[in-house]
């Protein structure tokens, strides 16, 4: 039984509870970042960091965070791990942190973050709830890299920067193909996210309450 729900707490987010193509949350910044997959690769890299810091951190301290003033407490610890990741890219992948903007910090206010530490850190051990940010930022990571990977291949011909599409085969070199331009913008953005949503909710039979 502990197994399963070990389990459970790590897979569900991958799949049967994701919190974007389930409980519909952090749209924003999946539409946003997923033009290029390395610029998504990072960005569900840093999630992950947050996610699963910020758990384990409010997990750790649940005994002694008094109830009136949880929210602050879990923002602060929330927004140090935040504004540490940011620094870090800037001083390492300066050019993929210039892409990514403000949308770093805006992991502060990402209510997939908040949200699991209201919802589970609060109440479960250190064990279990970095489990379930691991999961949780996966399950979020893991649309974001399907996102850009579409976005990226039909709109740009590409993958991580490496040109997959060969030149031959576009119409200024006497072939047939033609870069999708939709995907570069926030529409193909909204039609790659819808087409996953409905995927995942035919395939797991989700349907809303």
């Amino acid at each position: 039984m502990a197994i399963k729900k070990t389990l459970d707490t790590f897979a569900g987010p991958l799949s049967r509870s994701n919190p974007i193509t389930t409980q519909v949350l952090g749209i924003c910044s999946a539409l946003a970042v997923t033009v290029k997959m390395d610029t998504a690769l990072v960005m569900s890299g840093a999630l992950i960091f947050v996610l699963v810091g910020s758990n384990v951190i409010v997990s750790a301290l649940r005994d002694v965070i008094p109830s009136r003033v949880r929210i602050i407490v879990m923002l602060t610890v929330i927004a140090t791990l935040v504004i540490f990741i940011d620094e870090l890219l800037k001083a390492y992948l300066y050019d993929i942190s210039k892409q990514l903007s403000i949308f770093v910090g805006l992991i502060i206010t990402n209510c997939i973050v908040l949200g699991r530490a209201e919802a589970f850190a609060l109440k479960n051990t250190m064990w279990e709830s970095s489990l379930d940010g691991l999961g949780n930022a996966m399950g979020y990571g893991l649309i974001l890299l399907f996102v850009s990977a579409a976005r990226e291949l039909f709109g740009s011909g590409s993958l991580l920067g490496f040109q997959v599409i060969p030149d031959f085969l576009y119409v200024e070199n006497g072939g047939w193909y033609v870069n999708n331009g939709l995907m570069l913008l926030a529409p193909g953005a909204f039609i790659i996210l819808g087409l996953l949503i409905w995927l995942q909710r035919t395939v797991n039979g989700y349907t809303e309450e």
